[in-house]
């Protein structure tokens, strides 16, 4: 896999650093792509508790900053054999020191634990939503303690052709650049691949259940699978794309599994992630481009907040965050 080239790793101060730090260690190495480390930490501000004639606030800071360094310098010793990885201890809020960094450095991709240990709650910390909608470059939030190589990784796809272009077109180079990036992950962790579609009729339900007419029920049949038809061409071109940018060697080894779920994406996509046991979930957060503060609709949002495993959240080239590197 050589899909990235400069890796951000945001480490914090949780046990499971090593596991997201050997990780990122290891997909730098797979993709001949440099690796930054680095933790945030805020302003120290003025309190209660710094006696008179003592330290001053600039020298707090410092020290504060020193001992993070440390910390990373300790925790990356032992990689510098094999890669050469910079770190670096940023001041400020979390999301926009982050965001910032990617900006300056223009980094292709993020790699971080989630801030919220308790996973399972099932809401992401504040810091990682606000990357998860702004940060331009795909987040990879690492769950803690997730295994050390993937068994199974799913691609959530739009395949629907309802939208108006150009949205439609976003959402297919969107569609085009999940399944690249977990096909390549799936080849690269030895890993079953799963791609899919949840699809849904429009106007089914006041059919079944109308109040002045009902529709016969053999007519909302044909309706229905004239729409599944429609669905599963959309899905096979996008399994055709994918399969046309691999060698018929890798594609022996992926052959993708594919998922045509009828129903809400919000609710069957957590579902079958479940039902899979996915430990990657690789996934589009963004629908429209160029618009900043058009950020993320209500079904990513809740699809991210309703699975239990790790996340790699894509982003439409062409994205603009609406973070600028000025404060």
């Amino acid at each position: 896999m050589n899909r990235f080239k400069n890796i951000l790793c945001v480490l914090g101060p949780v046990e499971n650093s090593h596991d997201v730090l050997a990780r990122a260690v290891t997909l730098a190495k797979n993709n001949q792509a440099s690796l930054t480390v680095i933790d945030v930490i805020p302003h120290v501000t003025i309190g209660i508790g710094i006696p008179m004639g003592g330290p001053t606030l600039p020298d707090i800071q410092e020290e504060i900053v020193n001992s993070y360094a440390h910390r990373l310098s300790s925790l990356i010793a032992p990689y510098q054999e094999q890669i050469n990885i910079k770190s670096k201890v940023l001041l400020g809020t979390p999301f926009l020191s982050i965001i910032r960094e990617v900006l300056r450095q223009k980094h292709d991709l993020l790699v971080k634990i989630p801030d919220q240990q308790d996973w399972l709650s099932r809401f992401f910390g504040s810091d990682d939503m606000q990357l998860l909608r702004k940060c331009p470059c795909p987040v990879w939030l690492i769950k803690p303690e997730a295994p050390k190589s993937y068994r199974s990784i799913l691609a959530a796809v739009d395949a629907s052709e309802t939208y108006h272009s150009p949205d439609l077109e976003i959402r297919k180079l969107l569609n085009q650049k999940i399944l690249q990036i977990a096909s390549s992950l799936a080849i690269s962790e030895f890993a079953e691949l799963h791609i899919a579609h949840a699809w849904d009729v429009m106007g089914e339900n006041a059919m079944h259940h109308g109040v002045f007419t009902k529709t016969p029920e053999a007519e909302i049949s044909a309706y229905v699978n004239t729409a599944k038809e429609q669905h599963s061409k959309s899905l096979n071109a996008l399994l055709h794309d994918v399969t046309n940018a691999h060698s018929d060697e890798a594609l022996a080894y992926l052959k993708p599994q594919s998922h045509l779920v009828k129903g809400s994406a919000r609710r069957e996509i957590p579902k079958l992630a479940e039902e899979i046991k996915a430990d990657l979930v690789v996934m589009g957060t963004v629908g429209r481009i160029g618009i900043p503060g058009f950020i993320m609709g209500n079904t990513a949002e809740t699809i991210l907040n309703n699975i239990d495993c790790s996340v790699l959240a894509i982003k439409p080239d062409g994205f603009v965050t609406p973070v600028t590197l000025e404060d």
